[in-house]
């Protein structure tokens, strides 16, 4: 027998995406404007590419694309859905922030972003952790969230070379924000998880054997 999805409670917002405008949510996405700004800044040769929640603050430096999510759109100066209509690895870093949840169903959009970053690169995965107290302020908002563990398993699998440690980061209850970093989520809000997109194979090549031609002779 099915159940009935769970209601908001009241004077709460109705989309996920919504809940990051509520005191709550801000205090989250508060907690993280430093991380955010530390992530946009790390390849300045090239631009950078940040999908946001539409609380998400813009005041960042240097020059790239920012585009929040808006349902199942992205909205800014492109309105598009995914797949990105954006070139491959023309980006030196990417930041996912809130836009990904753990169902597999949206894992298309971890894949474009690694698509569209460059070699050497980095994209910085932003998420709710599961452990925290802070989960009973976003109970019934549709909003999902999965340990590390997981995220560095579908990293590798999308081409990434993920951090061995993640860095816990927001308030653990109160609606405060909170801009250190920890390492590990802790029972923060939320953790960031970094991964490299790398130039060569993340495993050794075997080389082939060289062609022996018969009667050939060795070379000096």
């Amino acid at each position: 027998m099915r159940t009935m999805p769970a209601t908001s409670p009241p004077g709460q917002p109705d989309s996920p995406s919504d809940w990051f405008a509520s005191a709550a949510g801000r205090a989250v996405i508060d907690s993280e404007h430093a991380v955010v700004s530390e992530a946009l800044a790390g390849h300045p040769g090239l631009p950078w590419l940040w999908l946001a929640p539409s609380a998400a603050d813009a005041a960042v430096g240097g020059r790239g694309l920012r585009l929040t999510r808006a349902g199942g759109l992205f909205d800014g100066p492109v309105r598009c859905a995914c797949p990105l209509p954006l070139p491959s690895e023309a980006f030196g870093s990417v930041v996912l922030q809130h836009v990904v949840g753990a169902a597999r169903g949206e894992h298309a959009l971890l894949d474009e972003a690694v698509r569209v970053l460059a070699p050497g690169g980095y994209l910085w995965l932003l998420v709710l952790n599961p452990l925290t107290p802070y989960r009973w302020r976003w109970r019934g908002q549709g909003l999902d969230a999965a340990e590390p563990l997981a995220w560095r398993r579908r990293m590798r699998q999308a081409g990434l070379a993920p951090d061995a440690v993640s860095r816990g980061v927001g308030p653990s209850w109160r609606e405060t924000p909170s801009t250190t970093l920890q390492d590990g989520p802790g029972l923060r809000a939320a953790y960031v998880l970094r991964g490299q997109k790398r130039t060569l194979p993340l495993t050794p090549v075997r080389q082939r054997s060289a062609l022996r031609l018969p009667g050939a002779v060795p070379a000096a």
